[in-house]
């Protein structure tokens, strides 16, 4: 039993002292961490074509607004609402009958004055040599004279009377003076119109005309291009302007600039201009939204970088550059225009370095990343022109 003892107190001081020199040797670091992974680009260089935009609306190539010219009571509606009409088309139907009266008793009243010249006429002829032969006084002659004078007056307004009332007449049936879409109707049957009564309008709509207002700074900017353009002048390089609907599409047929307003809008500092695109099938209708797009410059030689690298803090722009060897530098940069899915930078990066476009928020100065190629989900090329 003492034996016994004696060797269990050994075991036991042989474990603490295996447990006190374990405790005294230092223990392992952990492994570093491997270098995070960023999507990498390089920065493009080239010639990029700049676009401006400006917010404008549709408005018919001509809009004649149709208006009655007589009174009378709306007999019938001749035209189908919104369809396509004719220059000449009947519109509307008044009622004539009053007007047809009202011809008919002038050509009445004309009839009485070509007889009153007749005899007038005759009274002259007759009287003429008699006042030479002094038959009758030369008083009597005068007479008439006069009286066959103020005689062939009286057949000129009575004949003016008669192609009044024939005018009248006419305008008893409105027709339409231009071809176009007709739209809807603002007179129902049966109701009593007056002159200037608006009955409807026609819109000629191809081409379509698209007006939207630029700064005066730029109107200075294009102003020579622009009047050329009104006064018919053919321009070289002429570029086509591009018209964004409201759903975002963009119109098949491109248009050309034609004028601008007489004067500047003294409220918003910017001037209309006058544009136009061919609207087959008359799919463009007055009072649309319009966006207007046109490339305005060339950027020579621009630098270009997803949009998405560059990251703004506190009104600076930063991108991520990856040098040589995978170390992160934080770049300050200037930046320009906008195309597509791209940025202009002008100041800050050179051609061919690779900027971080996915990751950058994650990122700092000096760190060691695992670069990786980054593919863009919509290339600028997108944009057209760009």
């Amino acid at each position: 039993m003492r034996l016994f003892r004696m060797t269990c107190r050994a075991a036991a001081c042989g474990v603490v002292a295996s447990l006190v020199l374990a405790g005294c040797e230092k223990a392992a670091p952990p492994p570093p961490p491997p270098p995070p992974d960023v999507l990498v680009t390089e920065v493009t260089q080239k010639d990029v074509p700049i676009h401006s935009e400006w917010i404008g609306n549709t408005v018919g190539y001509v809009n004649a607004e149709i208006r009655a010219r007589v009174q009378g009571y709306l007999l019938k509606q001749n035209y189908t609402q919104g369809a396509l009409v004719k220059e000449g088309d009947l519109l509307f139907t008044i009622d004539a009958r009053p007007y047809q009266a009202a011809l008919d008793s002038a050509k009445g009243q004309l009839g009485i004055a070509e007889a009153q010249q007749t005899k007038t006429a005759q009274d002259v002829a007759r009287y003429t040599p008699l006042a030479k032969e002094g038959a009758i006084s030369q008083q009597e002659l005068d007479n008439a004279v006069q009286a066959n004078r103020a005689a062939r007056a009286q057949v000129d307004a009575r004949r003016a009377d008669v192609e009044q009332a024939k005018l009248n007449l006419a305008w008893t049936s409105i027709t339409s003076p231009i071809g176009g879409v007709a739209g809807l109707a603002q007179a129902q049957v049966g109701d009593l119109i007056q002159p200037s009564t608006l009955m409807t309008t026609v819109s000629q709509l191809d081409p379509i005309q698209v007006n939207f207002p630029i700064s005066e700074q730029e109107y200075l900017k294009f102003a020579a291009l622009i009047e050329g353009l009104s006064q018919g002048h053919a321009i070289k390089d002429q570029r086509p302007i591009e018209l964004i609907l409201a759903d975002g599409s963009v119109f098949a047929q491109p248009g050309k600039v034609a004028l601008a307003n007489r004067q500047v809008d003294v409220r918003t500092g910017t001037i209309t201009i006058v544009s136009y695109f061919p609207n087959p099938g008359n799919v463009l209708r007055p009072g649309q939204f319009a966006k207007v797009r046109a490339i305005t410059d060339i950027s020579k030689g621009a630098l270009l970088i997803p949009q998405r690298a560059v990251l703004e803090q506190q009104g600076q722009y930063i991108v991520a550059v990856v040098g040589a060897d995978n170390k992160v530098d934080l770049h300050p940069v200037k930046v320009g225009e906008r195309i597509g899915t791209d940025w202009i930078v002008t100041e800050g990066i050179k051609p061919g370095e690779r900027v971080v476009a996915e990751g950058l928020q994650k990122l700092r100065a000096g760190i060691t990343v695992n670069p990786k190629p980054y593919t863009a989900s919509a290339p600028a090329a997108a944009q057209p022109g760009a």
